[in-house]
Order: C-alpha cells, then sequence, then structure tokens
C-alpha cells in the first residue's frame, strides 16, 4: 500500500449559516501529485486553508505523516512541511529575485528572526536561493526587482520561494491564475519536473482540466463542499456525475 503523507478525515468548516466543507476526507499518497478539481464555490481553497492551518476546522482532523497537526498554528505547519502558495502572487515586489528566495530559504532555518541581517553572513541560505532559481527557470534574473517580473515569471518566484523552505508537501493553489495560456505549459513542465525528483508530494487545486488530466496521479472533484468523486485520471473523466456537474459545464462554458 502507497504511503499516505496528508490525510483529511471528516473535514467541515461552517461560516455562519453556509457550509462551505462538508464532511470531506482525502488521503494523500507520499510522492504523489492530486488534483482537486470543481465549480467555483466547491470549496476547494477553503479545504486548502484547513490543511494548511489557516481556518481551523469546525468538525473533523488533519493528518500529517500519522501525526494530527489539527490545533497547529500556520507557521508551525509550514516548519513541519507542508508549504502553501496562493492564488493571488505573493512576493515582496521592491526586492529582487534573488533576495525573495534567500528570505524564504533563511526564513525557515535558525536565523528566522534575524531576516535583514548582512546577507554575506547567510551564505548557504544565499546558495540555496540561487540553486532554487536556476530550477524554476530564473537564471538570469537574480537581480532584477520582483515588481518588473512578467506575471509568469512571478508565478515562477512565487514557486521558488515555496521550494526555498524545502517543504516535503507542496499544497498549489491554482498556480496558473492569471497566466496567459502559452505561459502554463512551461509553468506545468517545471511542477510536473520537481514532482518526478520523487522526493515532493504535491497537492493541486487548479481549474484547468488539460492541465489537471496530463499531470495528476489522483484527482479528487469536489462540489458544493463535497467530494463527488475521487480516482485516477481516467476514471475522473469517465464518470457520468462528474461530467454532469463539472467537465460540461466547464467546456461549454
Amino acid at each position: 500500500m502507497d504511503q499516505i503523507i496528508l490525510e483529511a478525515e471528516h473535514l467541515r468548516k461552517d461560516f455562519g449559516g453556509l457550509v462551505a466543507v462538508q464532511d470531506v476526507s482525502l488521503k494523500v499518497c507520499a510522492g504523489s501529485l492530486h488534483s482537486i478539481i470543481g465549480p467555483n464555490g466547491a470549496g476547494k481553497t477553503t479545504l486548502f486553508n484547513l490543511l494548511s492551518g489557516v481556518f481551523k476546522p469546525t468538525s473533523g482532523r488533519v493528518i500529517y505523516r500519522g501525526r494530527d497537526i489539527t490545533a497547529q498554528p500556520p507557521h508551525r505547519i509550514a516548519h513541519l512541511g507542508i508549504g502553501r502558495s496562493y492564488q493571488i502572487t505573493n512576493v515582496f515586489p521592491n526586492l529582487s529575485v534573488a533576495e525573495n528566495v534567500r528570505l524564504a530559504a533563511q526564513a525557515m532555518g535558525r536565523d528566522s528572526l534575524n531576516l535583514f541581517a548582512p546577507a554575506a553572513r547567510f551564505k548557504n541560505y544565499t546558495e540555496r536561493a540561487y540553486h532554487v532559481i536556476e530550477q524554476v527557470g530564473l537564471k538570469g534574473k537574480e537581480n532584477l526587482l520582483a515588481s518588473v517580473l512578467p506575471h509568469g515569471d512571478k508565478r515562477k518566484l512565487e514557486l521558488g520561494i515555496l521550494l526555498a523552505s524545502d517543504p516535503q508537501v507542496l499544497l498549489l493553489d491554482e498556480p496558473t491564475a492569471g497566466m496567459a495560456s502559452e505561459q502554463v505549459p512551461q509553468l506545468m513542465a517545471l511542477i510536473a519536473e520537481i514532482r518526478k525528483q520523487g522526493n515532493k508530494t504535491i497537492l493541486l487545486v487548479e481549474h484547468n482540466m488539460d492541465v489537471v488530466m496530463n499531470v495528476s496521479d489522483a484527482i479528487t472533484v469536489m462540489h458544493y463542499g463535497q467530494v463527488l468523486a475521487e480516482g485516477t485520471p481516467a476514471q475522473i473523466g469517465a464518470n457520468e456525475q462528474v461530467q454532469k456537474a463539472y467537465l460540461g459545464e466547464l467546456y461549454h462554458s
């Protein structure tokens, strides 16, 4: 049996009278790329917020490597090895590419309370930053301000910031959001390459169905805050319930 690295058990999240997530259970295998899809309002981002500690569930549990982390705050969950990206690009615009990535590496190290000390004192973080910058395809742009990068490169930088902390699990919330269609394959190839290295598990929320079908090991479909279906891309593509609830709506929108 594949090792389960991250698990949701009967998660529920209420916002007043609105039930955003209802009885969601999910098992993510270590080393896999597991996608979560569903129409707008299906509860995908709320589920990510529960898994990363941003929201506390009304009921249910989050288990990471066999440990209950439901009550842990987001910074503690990050230190345990779960990294999270957001739909909106989240970078320091007035810092360079290299400074953005170095600070992310440093924030997870023992010097995290001394973020603005001279960079020369932190050679290991700088070396880590330049390795990650090359990995995400931004080599040669290290000294550019993040604010001048095109949107596609900002998305790469955001992925680099996430990788700098060397998480075991990456929660990627619509990483291609706002990107021009011709930029999407390059970013998804980068994500697929990270997964192929074998030491990362990726949980992906994505609206682009072609992307999801091509890169996923497993897919969970959410609808109205609940799990509608789960399976391989082939199983999901052939599921009539999914086609009625989501795929037809997407392809004909």
